[in-house]
């Protein structure tokens, strides 16, 4: 008994983090945008505009153009590939 515990208690473990990336991020609480063209592969901040999934971390190439991360407001247009509308 006490063996299937620690299974059932370590398979949730292992799981949890996989769990909190699922769904769109928390909008930053500084002034912010949404920048395209600079997330790196599964390191967006929401879902794909094409509607290729629907979830953070998600993207799968870099630098994809339909991907997106906030940014602190102003900073997006300084940064090399970025754009702050979907192109």
């Amino acid at each position: 008994m006490n063996r299937a515990l620690i299974a059932s208690a370590l398979a949730a473990a292992i799981s949890l983090p996989t769990l909190a990336l699922a769904g769109p991020a928390a909008v930053p609480t500084y002034a912010s945008e949404k920048c395209f063209g600079i997330a790196k592969a599964g390191a967006n901040d929401c879902a794909s505009t094409t509607g290729a999934h629907s979830c953070a971390g998600m993207s799968k190439a870099d630098a994809d153009p339909t991907e997106w991360v906030y940014v602190p407001a102003g900073y997006c247009d300084r940064i090399v590939g970025g754009h702050t509308t979907v192109m």
